[in-house]
């Protein structure tokens, strides 16, 4: 089973990355191995994304006991890759989309739609979709992509929309990565939270 640990920071007085090893510790001992982490530019929002064979409760559990603060432990189903290829495949990603999907979007619904679109990526050669975390109790799916025209992820939404869930989201939120993985990710500050879109990054 994969859980997606969600976590809020101060960039004041909080360094996300000091919180890395510790939860990585967190996971190991409850069980777990942590496979990927994905941190926001302005340092205020971080994903965790842990295996474990066992119940959330377990990494609330020890999350608590290493005094670390989160916002949600989450069981997710990883579309579009299998988990090998995403121990392998860390730090490719440029480019982190956050959907709130509709409440009644059922995981069948959802996995159908991903299916009936999927021919519709080869209109978008210079984007790859690497995977997709889309939460078991479907409040939310969290899209990964890499670009490769100087990080237009706004680009692909004008031809497909194979990641957004049928009907209108509630509240769709695009992050710009700079480098994910598990080491300090950095995003763009988060759209608001009116466009599913994001902007290309500025070197």
């Amino acid at each position: 089973m994969l859980y997606l640990i969600e976590r809020d920071f101060d960039p004041a007085t909080d360094d996300p990355a000091a919180s890395f090893d510790q939860v990585r510790d967190a996971a190991a001992r409850a069980g777990g191995t942590l496979i990927e982490v994905q941190v926001s530019k302005s340092l205020r929002k971080a994903y965790f994304v842990v295996e474990l064979d066992g119940p959330a409760a377990r990494i609330e559990a020890n999350l608590r006991v290493a005094n670390l603060p989160f916002e949600s432990v989450a069981p997710v189903r990883l579309v579009g890759a299998d988990l090998e290829q995403v121990k392998q495949a860390r730090g490719t990603a440029q480019y982190l989309v956050e959907w709130d999907l509709p409440r009644e979007l059922t995981m069948d619904k959802y996995l159908a739609r991903k299916k009936e679109k999927a021919p519709l990526y080869a209109n978008v050669p210079e984007v790859k979709f690497l995977r997709t975390y889309v939460r078991e109790d479907m409040q939310k799916c969290l899209c990964l992509r890499r670009s490769g025209r100087g990080g237009d992820s706004a680009r692909p939404r004008r031809r497909l929309d194979a990641d957004q869930p049928p009907g209108p989201t509630r509240a769709g939120t695009a992050l710009d990565c700079l480098r994910p993985g598990c080491s300090t990710a950095r995003f763009r500050k988060p759209a608001p939270r009116t466009s599913p879109t994001t902007s290309p990054r500025t070197r």
